[in-house]
């Protein structure tokens, strides 16, 4: 079994308060007779003290809470991996917690890291409903908000710039003589994100009036009859000589519209032009090639990271807004006759 400070104090004759201090470095409360006892004992026994120990000695876990709402989703294993990176380097360690899309989750997953002891949370909820009230459901803990942002909470947040990404996706789409355009998102429902990209696609068409139409279709991945109707739909509209495209709101939806593609016998760039939020490993490899926005996943991971560590090293200040930009990543889809 692993020795323990109660071994070391027994076998060095001293009290375990004894033993901390030396391990803590203070062993000038210590005479040196004693102090050579204790690491006469330490090194006899082979013991090494446990950092979580250590940490909360110090009144530090130097564990970071990580809540995403859905760990199936690309986008979100993408930025906990770069979260992940950041705390690694500065030493610290990443719990995580799935929501699984569960708003019933969030205050059971905030209380369930707390108990954990954890310095501070990184949060990708939800975004919506009084799952998590407000900042007092985080335990007096910092965070950072990842993507979504929640009404109730006035902390750190990192995101993609989604008007910009937007305004880039759609004008490409312009460029290249689309002009009746749909754009398809998972539902709205109070999501941030969701929120954001359709404002910013409502402003891009309204920019190109008249000669751009466009509009919005909300997918809730269990009706493909109504998915593959607004295809059907957005063909009819173009009609001649117009061109018509679809923008996605993530890869999820990106899933879904080349599954629709594949039920219609339609190709990308051919019956319909398109461009995806966030540029999953598979992107290329269907069609000729799907255009896409690729999100700084790796960078907005970091980037919460460093400011929850940032406040956790004592940085005070109002809350601060990090959105990064997006990368047009122009393939096939986009192109065509």
């Amino acid at each position: 079994m692993r020795p323990t400070i109660a071994d070391v104090a027994k076998e060095a004759g001293v009290s375990k308060a004894t033993v901390s201090r030396f391990l803590n470095h203070r062993d000038r409360l210590l005479s040196a007779e004693i102090a050579t006892r204790v690491e006469a004992a330490v090194a006899r026994l082979a013991y090494t003290p446990s950092p979580m120990a250590q940490a909360l000695s110090h009144g530090r876990s130097r564990l970071i809470g990580l809540i995403v709402a859905d760990i199936t989703n690309p986008y979100s294993v993408a930025v906990l991996r770069g979260a992940e990176k950041a705390c690694q380097e500065a030493g610290y360690l990443v719990m995580l917690f799935n929501l699984g899309n569960d708003i019933d989750r969030e205050r059971e997953a905030i209380d369930a890291l707390a108990g954990y002891q954890v310095d501070g949370f990184i949060l990708n909820t939800l975004g919506r409903g009084a799952g998590l009230v407000d900042a007092d459901a985080l335990h007096g803990k910092p965070a950072v908000l990842v993507d979504r942002r929640h009404a109730g909470m006035h902390t750190d947040f990192v995101s993609l710039d989604n008007p910009a990404a937007m305004k880039a996706a759609c004008g490409h789409l312009v460029e290249g003589g689309y002009r009746e355009l749909l754009y398809i998102t998972e539902p709205l429902k109070g999501v941030s994100s969701r929120r954001e990209r359709t404002a910013a696609f409502g402003n891009c068409v309204a920019a190109h009036q008249p000669r751009v139409a466009g509009e919005v279709f909300e997918s809730n991945g269990e009706d493909n009859d109504a998915l593959d109707a607004a295809l059907r739909a957005l063909r009819k509209r173009a009609r001649g000589a117009r061109r018509a495209a679809v923008l996605s709101g993530n890869a999820v939806m990106t899933l879904r519209v080349a599954s629709a593609m594949a039920r219609l016998g339609w190709h990308f760039g051919v019956e319909l032009g398109f461009v995806g939020f966030d540029d999953p490993e598979w992107a290329p490899l269907i069609g000729p090639g799907l255009s896409t926005i690729a999100q700084p996943t790796d960078a907005i991971g970091r980037t919460a990271a460093t400011c929850l560590i940032e406040r956790l090293r004592g940085l005070e200040g109002p809350p601060r807004q990090v959105l990064l930009p997006g990368e047009l990543v122009v393939r096939g889809s986009s192109g065509g006759p």
